[in-house]
């Protein structure tokens, strides 16, 4: 079982890829999703959750996702149709930080990917490239909530705390017009379901040859998460607007 499948198991109860709940996904498109919107594209789609919810929410709105994995991007074609959005979804199969489109985007989304560009400023260089005068960006990232061990640096990467982070992407030409920092029920709920997800797969299907391997890939990523990072990790996502081009 590759990495790609593990993780199309472990959201499946909770298909946005990020600790954010229903609420906080519908307040961040309703801000990012400005009136008069007409095209939407996300950075690192995977299963397009986030475009799928945009279109259901916008009928005049048409979006655009770019993701590597071929399971990810299936699963979003598989559920456009199944809620008749796939007439106003494109979606393409390459590295999201080479993606070139013929036209501007009025709302970039790129939540939990900036690993696919390099890291949080990548993303937003990335980003700017596709957005159309007066557009926005909505972007999710991970910061240090508190002093982190070596073994969460380790896993997770080179993380500032919210003000630096904040500092960053303002020192970056970006104003913040809106923002959500995840709950601790928003980021413990997130991993529940991640590990819950993939457990109960393992117990459901005992006799598939890659059962034994997601059952310990779900004990191994909720032993790291409760003893390494749990206390630490913070997760910060912004609507950006441009103060220059």
């Amino acid at each position: 079982m590759n990495r790609e499948q593990i993780s199309r198991l472990a959201h499946a109860d909770h298909p946005i890829a990020a600790p954010l709940d229903d609420d906080a996904v519908r307040r961040l498109l309703e801000c990012g999703i400005s009136p008069g919107a007409a095209r939407v594209l996300d950075l690192g789609c995977g299963g397009g959750e986030w475009l799928l919810r945009a279109l259901s929410a916008h009928p005049h709105l048409r979006a655009q996702g770019v993701d590597l994995s071929e399971v990810s991007l299936a699963h979003a074609r598989e559920n456009a149709r199944a809620h008749g959005l796939q007439e106003r979804l494109i979606l393409h199969r390459e590295d999201a930080a080479a993606f070139t489109a013929s036209h501007t985007f009025d709302l970039v989304i790129s939540v939990g990917a900036t690993h696919a560009f390099g890291g949080l400023l990548a993303t937003l260089a990335a980003a700017r490239e596709h957005l159309a005068p007066g557009g926005r960006v909505l972007i999710g990232d991970g910061f240090w909530e508190h002093e982190p061990s070596s073994e969460a640096v380790d896993m997770l990467g080179d993380l500032t705390d919210l003000p630096t982070t904040m500092d960053r992407v303002i020192a970056d030409g970006w104003a913040p017009v809106h923002g959500h920092i995840s709950t601790r029920r928003e980021l413990d709920d997130y991993e529940w379901a991640w590990t819950g997800s993939l457990a109960s797969w393992a117990l459901d299907h005992p006799d598939d040859p890659d059962s034994s391997q997601a059952l310990t890939t779900a004990t191994t990523h909720r032993s790291e998460w409760l003893r390494a990072y749990r206390n630490s990790f913070g997760f910060i996502s912004l609507i950006l607007r441009p103060t220059h081009h």
